[in-house]
């Protein structure tokens, strides 16, 4: 079925000279969800209705049609929380798409054995499993036999833990970083880091401490939730920048998180602030993170 969000018309770029693909570069989106309103085929969540679901309906093919327009041709795939842990709708896009899609999948942490889960997603194209932040800031926040065996899988296989994290929650990342130093980590959304309007130079320290853990990548996205939470998102550029002068640009990769990007603004708005509008970037620093450091991570 057609997705109820209209399609945006998208700009060839907000302020700089460049158009989409024009290079022939082909970026990756490191973040997007999909669902569908098909709810017989693809239950909800006890406790989810079709009313929480907003936009009614995204699908693979509807991310396809706001990215292609910008040169973004690969899709990480990200379990929404309306399916809690059936990852079904998902999976069927990464077996139609193989080639486009990867996915990044939500298990259960207290099912006794969540690394042979995460073993039988691997081979159906997923590549990391996304970890939510506690209710309340918790010094145990990631503690437990569940949380160990995931890390401990995911050093051995190649699979990320993909942190929703709030800045208040970053305390917790660093402790289990130094228990599981060979784990790949992924920190969500920048850490949500002005969330609530302000960017507080000891969130944006504590996000960037977790820099001398190698294996610790970071995504540059969900722009349209942060800061001023407005385009051009001229506000986040001295945030992005110092992510980069601390993990350096192969350890950063762009994310839109559509379908709420679109929701609030196109889908230039996001991709053109890391192609266009950061200035410290060298023209291979881009290509990492539109296309290089997710390439790496997911599709590899």
């Amino acid at each position: 079925m057609a997705s109820t969000i209209q399609f945006r018309a998208q700009a060839n770029s907000a302020t700089g000279n460049q158009v989409p693909g024009a290079s022939g570069a082909q970026f990756i989106d490191a973040h997007v969800h999909v669902w569908t309103d098909d709810i017989g085929k693809y239950p909800l969540k006890p406790g989810f209705t079709k009313a929480d679901m907003q936009p009614p309906v995204f699908t693979p093919e509807d991310i396809l049609q706001h990215a292609k327009p910008s040169a973004v041709t690969r899709i990480v795939l990200v379990q929404m929380s309306y399916y809690g842990f059936d990852n079904s709708y998902m999976l069927t896009a990464l077996h139609r798409s193989p080639a486009v899609f990867r996915g990044i999948a939500v298990v259960d942490s207290e099912s006794g054995h969540p690394d042979l889960k995460m073993r039988r997603l691997a081979s159906s194209g997923v590549r990391g499993f996304r970890i939510y932040p506690p209710v309340q800031s918790s010094a145990t926040w990631l503690a437990g036999d569940g949380f160990d065996k995931m890390f401990k899988c995911g050093a051995e296989h190649g699979l990320a833990m993909c942190l929703l994290v709030n800045p208040e929650d970053l305390a917790g990342v660093d402790r289990k970083c130094r228990d599981f130093p060979s784990t790949p980590v992924i920190i969500d959304h920048m850490a949500r880091i002005g969330k609530d309007g302000p960017i507080r130079e000891v969130d944006v320290q504590n996000l960037c401490a977790l820099a001398r853990h190698s294996h610790v990548k970071v995504k540059v996205s969900a722009f349209y939730a942060l800061g001023s939470k407005k385009p051009p998102h001229a506000d986040l550029v001295p945030l992005i920048r110092r992510l980069y002068e601390a993990f350096g640009p192969q350890r950063l990769m762009w994310a839109s998180d559509c379908p709420f990007q679109v929701e609030h603004e196109t889908y230039e708005d996001s991709i053109s602030l890391v192609r266009d509008r950061l200035d410290f970037l060298s023209p291979d620093d881009k290509d990492w993170l539109l296309r290089r450091t997710a390439e790496a991570a997911f599709f590899l």
